[in-house]
């Protein structure tokens, strides 16, 4: 059987930022192979509503913006909406709260649940203003204008919150310096610093100085190693030949996923590549492999955040109980993820607990059976897709069109990698 090789979407978190950072540069950017997803497109609808001239996103493509400087955003004509891109909206309020306008923010129903009293509390520490409509969430209306220099200890590691502030003191053209109680992803900091910006960084403290103007850059998008670890997951559990999984960012403040499988014994091989702005990128070779049981300590957290759910699948699988620290995280992500998490593996014959920042999983060989409730949320979607495709397993989802949010493409490539589609 031919071996696939397969391209994750471009990585969700650096499209993000590319797109917010391209339009806030002094000239045209070019992005290729961003991802074309919900959440993306999301970023680019409200930056178009923004008065930045961006092109479509079309999957493969190539992307321009057109940037506008550092504070050449335009005051909106209506309420943006984030859609369901938690990333979106806390990026803007960091990038708003330097341009001395109004603008209101909203997001989908599950989007508007999600706390941002950890981004606006330090922005208006800095000068911003905003008005809560209810209560910590969305809508809110930012009242932006000069800001003032920012010293802040992060009580979180949170890379959302971080980015937004850094963004603060790039728009408002201030310092920043920020602690966090752990390092969270750095992709803002990569890409500031291979643009010349001047940081300073040491352990997880970051510090800022303020530039005049941000240059434009041409990046090529790794794929995205959250996407990917869905497609590895299938890969470990299924097919009996190797599957290869190209052009992954295997950023170290994303790649915690890749040790927490070499712990449990799975065989994922990297073969480094090249670094496209700051990013590290590998392909990765991954063979079917017995599966043991893991504990993840909750400092590992930060770096697999968005992973929990596939590596509770496969917890799933293993021989042993497996255990995960430190995850209340997971409770104000699109769906309280963690509950549902447990919830839903009992409900197809796995047993699984939750408590407030801890999930317990028992493997079992068993062929899982039963319906998942994914709560409109794509990474729950996606983690019992791939357990679906275990030998005997009749899983039901409630819904998948929630999917499209960071992986248009899913099904098809979890085909191919199942050994169910042409390679």
């Amino acid at each position: 059987m031919t071996t696939p090789a397969l391209r994750p979407p471009g990585d969700k978190s650096i499209t993000h930022r590319a797109l917010i950072l391209g339009a806030l540069a002094s000239g045209k950017c070019v992005l290729e192979g961003p991802l074309t997803s919900l959440d993306a497109r999301s970023m680019a609808g409200v930056l178009r509503a923004l008065g930045v001239a961006i092109s479509p996103l079309r999957p493969g493509g190539t992307v321009t913006v057109a940037g506008r400087g550092l504070r050449g955003l335009r005051p909106p004509g209506a309420t943006l909406n984030c859609g369901n891109s938690g990333t979106t909206a806390r990026f803007l309020l960091g990038a708003l709260a330097g341009h001395p306008f109004r603008a209101r923010l909203t997001g989908d129903e599950s989007l508007r649940r999600r706390p941002m009293r950890r981004v606006t509390l330090p922005l208006a520490q800095m000068g911003a203003r905003f008005e809560e409509l209810h209560g910590d969430g969305l809508p809110l209306v930012v009242h932006g204008g000069a800001l003032t220099p920012l010293r802040y200890d992060l009580p979180v590691a949170a890379a959302q919150v971080k980015s937004a502030l850094l963004l603060a003191g790039l728009v408002g053209q201030v310092s920043v310096r920020l602690s966090e109680p752990a390092l969270s992803r750095d992709h803002t900091e990569r890409m500031l610093q291979a643009l010349g910006v001047p940081l300073e960084r040491a352990g997880a403290g970051v510090a800022f100085t303020p530039i005049e103007r941000l240059p434009p850059f041409r990046l090529r998008i790794p794929g995205d190693i959250s996407s990917a670890a869905f497609l590895v997951a299938a890969a470990l559990l299924g097919r009996q030949d190797p599957v290869v999984i190209r052009e992954v960012g295997v950023n170290p403040t994303r790649a915690g996923v890749l040790r927490v499988l070499e712990r449990m014994g799975a065989r994922v091989e990297p073969e480094p590549g090249q670094e496209m702005l700051g990013e590290p990128l590998a392909n990765l070779v991954v063979h079917p492999s017995s599966l043991q049981a893991c504990e993840v300590a909750a400092e590992e957290v930060p770096s697999l955040i968005d992973e929990i759910p596939v590596l509770a699948i496969l917890a799933s699988r293993a021989q042993g109980q497996s255990v995960f620290r430190g995850v209340a995280e997971l409770r104000v992500k699109e769906s309280d993820r963690l509950e549902l998490m447990a919830r839903n593996l009992r409900a197809v014959g796995v047993s699984a607990e939750a408590s407030a920042d801890t999930l317990w999983v028992n493997g079992s060989e068993a062929p899982p059976v039963g319906k998942v409730d994914t709560a409109r949320d794509h990474r729950l979607a996606m983690a019992f897709a791939v357990l679906g495709t275990v030998a005997g397993a009749r899983i039901r989802l409630s819904e998948t069109a929630s999917v499209a949010v960071s992986y248009p493409g899913f099904f098809g490539d979890l085909k191919r990698v199942a050994g169910k589609g042409s390679a």
